[in-house]
Order: structure tokens, then sequence, then C-alpha cells
């Protein structure tokens, strides 16, 4: 789960994210690492922050990460706090359904901040199919049973309670982010695409224009990566920001198509977009 790297101020220890994430990022940490590089003493915001590929890979001291999806952040303040998984864990279709009942009875009775929500999600998220986070007009989880051969089941989650020790956790739409001047801004939204609803709200075209508008007038660093359509090209190009087109690989996602996709990186203010 953890290893060595080299930092920018010495040898820090890389945690691998706690989640299976369909869309993560982590492919894209290098590109962002070369970026970060000179803006590693200021705050990491990311208003989509899912399933913390890039938080882990930049390792900031301080980061406001938030995310319109409420169940993964619970999951991440509990591993904050020291979760322990108590739950029975197993490969099991039988125990899959009834841990996603239970969860989905949490939901439905308020109580999905609770440290036992963040257990079930956590196994939810390992054993269900394809790695998705999949909910229904209602905010119920409805990913069916995975097809996994063997599945190593971690209970000593303790890492995650250093690796997040400076890091604040926040749920909400990105315009709540009460964002400083001087942070740096990473966005990854749902992308471009038809399947948009990975929690019960959906982000469709209008919230894409919304987010686009309000990275823009943002003065610190900002990045933002995309599905390379067409009109999200044009609208972060008539914005002022630098474009660049990267293969991104596609591991796993809604419909299992796995061929590699044009991905856009949008930067302002970086020091390595001419600005």
């Amino acid at each position: 789960m953890a290893a060595a790297l080299d930092g920018f101020e010495g040898v820090v220890e890389v945690v691998k994210p706690p989640l299976k994430w369909a869309g993560g990022k982590r492919w894209l940490v290098p590109h962002l690492r070369k970026l970060w590089r000179g803006h590693h003493r200021r705050r990491l915001v990311e208003p989509f922050c899912g399933g913390l590929a890039v938080a882990l890979g930049l390792r900031p001291e301080r980061a406001l990460l938030s995310d319109i999806n409420p169940h993964p952040v619970n999951l991440y303040r509990w591993l904050k706090r020291g979760l322990r998984l108590e739950i029975p864990m197993r490969n099991d279709s039988a125990i899959y359904y009834q841990h996603r009942d239970r969860f989905n009875q949490l939901i439905s009775a308020g109580n999905e901040d609770s440290a036992e929500a963040a257990s079930l999600f956590f196994y939810l998220n390992r054993t269900g199919y394809n790695g998705l986070c999949r909910f229904n007009a209602d905010g119920l989880f409805n990913v069916p049973f995975g097809r996994h051969k063997q599945i190593n089941y971690e209970r000593d989650l303790s890492v995650y309670q250093t690796a997040f020790a400076g890091w604040e956790f926040n749920t909400g739409d990105f315009e709540e982010i009460s964002v400083e001047r001087d942070d740096f801004v990473y966005a990854d939204p749902p992308y471009d695409v038809e399947f948009t609803q990975y929690s019960k709200e959906r982000f469709g075209w209008a919230e894409q224009v919304r987010l686009a508008e309000w990275l823009a007038r943002h003065p610190g660093p900002v990045a933002l990566s995309n599905q390379a359509t067409d009109r999200i090209l044009e609208l972060y190009a008539s914005l002022g920001f630098h474009l660049t087109i990267l293969s991104a690989p596609r591991m796993i996602n809604c419909t299992g198509d796995r061929k590699p996709a044009a991905e856009v990186l949008a930067l302002k203010g970086t020091g390595l977009d001419g600005s």
C-alpha cells in the first residue's frame, strides 16, 4: 500500500488511493507533478477529489479536498480519524447484497456520515462491479456484485491517518468552496459525456460552463482535465486557458470501454502555460 518516492524536499511515502475509482487520474500525476513543483508550498484545492489519486500523488502539506458525492468524503474523514474496519469482508454475493442493503438503509435514515457507512462504502467499492460508484435518483447505491476472482481486503488503514493529517475534506458544489487567492486549484469534473451520474446530482453542460467560468475567475494557478470534446476545447480556449491534448487510458468506466481517450489539460497561471 505504501512505498518511498523522492519528493520536492526529500523522500515521501507513496500511499495508494483507498478506493477504486472509474476515471481516476493516477496516470495524469506525472504531468501534474511538473506543474506542482513550482507551487508545492501552496494549498491544493480539488473541487472534484474523487478517488484522491492526484492529492496522494502530489502529497501537499495542505489541501482542501471536496466532492459532490458525500460517501467517499465520509470515508476519507473517518480514515483521517483512524477508522478500524470491523465488518465482515468477503468476495461473496450474499454478503455483498446484505452490505449494500444496510448501506442504503443508513442513507435513507440519514446516517450516511457514520463510521459504519464509511466501512460499508469501502467494502462495496472493493467488491462491486468494475469499481463503479453509481447511485439512483433517490441517492441509493445500485452497483451490482463484481466479478473479481480474488480480492485482498486491507483492514489496517492507519497509513491514511498520517497522509491526511494536513488535509480538509468537504462535500458540496464547487462554488461553495472557500478558495483563497493563492490556492492551486486542480479540477477534474465528470467527463463531458452522456453518463454523468456518479452521485444523485447530474453534471451536464450548464455545470461544465459554470465550472469553466468559476475557474477562469480564480487569480491563482489552475489546472483542469476533461475529455477533449470539441465544445470543451472551445470553452476553455475562449476563456484564455492554454490547452494540451493527452492520451488517457480508460482502466474502468461505466460501459467497459477501455480504449484510450483524448483528454485535455487546460492551464492558467501555472508558469508552464506562458503565464
